[in-house]
């Protein structure tokens, strides 16, 4: 859902809302109580829900888990480092 940012043109306060592109604009303002509330034009604004990023999100084809990738370099540099001193 967009956050939409308002301001009141009675008492200049600013109120930012969280609401469904289908609603309806404010107009009420909640600080002064006057019907002059006013959208304001800016930037998208939105929230990230769930557990988190997934694997496969911005991935490369072909292209590793880049934690999993870090993991195998130095599992690599070490193993390397143990066939040196055998």
């Amino acid at each position: 859902m967009p956050i939409y940012e308002y301001v009141c043109s009675a008492c200049d306060a600013a109120h930012e809302a969280l609401q469904k592109i289908s609603d309806e604009p404010l107009t009420l303002c909640p600080k002064c109580g006057q019907d002059a509330l006013k959208k304001k034009v800016s930037a998208a604004a939105f929230r990230l829900k769930g557990g988190g990023w997934y694997e496969t999100d911005f991935k490369k084809s072909g292209q590793k888990n880049i934690a999993g990738d870090s993991a195998t370099a130095s599992g690599s540099t070490s193993s390397g480092s143990s066939s040196s001193s055998d």
